[in-house]
């Protein structure tokens, strides 16, 4: 259920309304930036920190343990007196085995936790919702919303004098 709307004013309103009502799954699309929607929206913190964290750990543990098994189990040389367990050795390609890994892990872990790429969407299937990108603002709540109720979210939205309310079920429908 989304409603369509020409200002970032009242969209920012009708999502804080959403919210008001009880509603915790709501989704909006603009074609800017709105840091007061993200208050109403309540978004989850990512986890790609902590994956690219894990990683970079994983790396460094990874590296260091390839270059002693090679240095000191599999090949050992003493070679000018050096140990052949020497540490400050090792850690230049530790750490740039780190920054690899937690870039890699990154750029694969961003594309995973959004879920992309999404080939289709359904709301690609309203009529004029590429507007969003441009000049229209929409805002709404998703069917996995454990309140959703199609007729008190339309009455709602309808309060706050949108262009139009839409609701996907139907558009898909038809």
């Amino acid at each position: 259920m989304l409603a369509e709307f020409d200002a970032a004013g009242p969209m920012s309103a009708a999502a804080e309304r959403l919210r008001e009502e009880g509603f915790h799954d709501i989704i909006g699309f603009t074609p800017q930036d709105l840091p007061e929607l993200a208050g109403s929206m309540h978004a989850p913190r990512t986890r790609l920190p902590l994956i690219v964290l894990c990683a970079g750990l994983l790396g460094s543990v990874f590296a260091y343990w390839v270059q002693w098994y090679t240095a000191a189990v599999s090949y050992p040389l003493i070679v000018g007196g050096r140990p052949v367990h020497a540490a400050p050795a090792f850690v230049l390609i530790t750490f740039e085995t780190a920054v690899l890994f937690g870039a890699c892990a990154g750029f694969v872990g961003f594309f995973w936790l959004l879920g992309l790429p999404r080939l289709w969407a359904p709301v690609a299937e309203i009529p004029a919702f590429e507007r969003a990108s441009v000049d229209r603002f929409w805002v709404g709540v998703s069917r996995a919303d454990p309140h959703f109720d199609p007729i008190r979210i339309a009455a709602v939205l309808e309060t706050l004098r949108p262009i139009r309310v839409v609701d996907l079920q139907v558009e898909a429908e038809a």
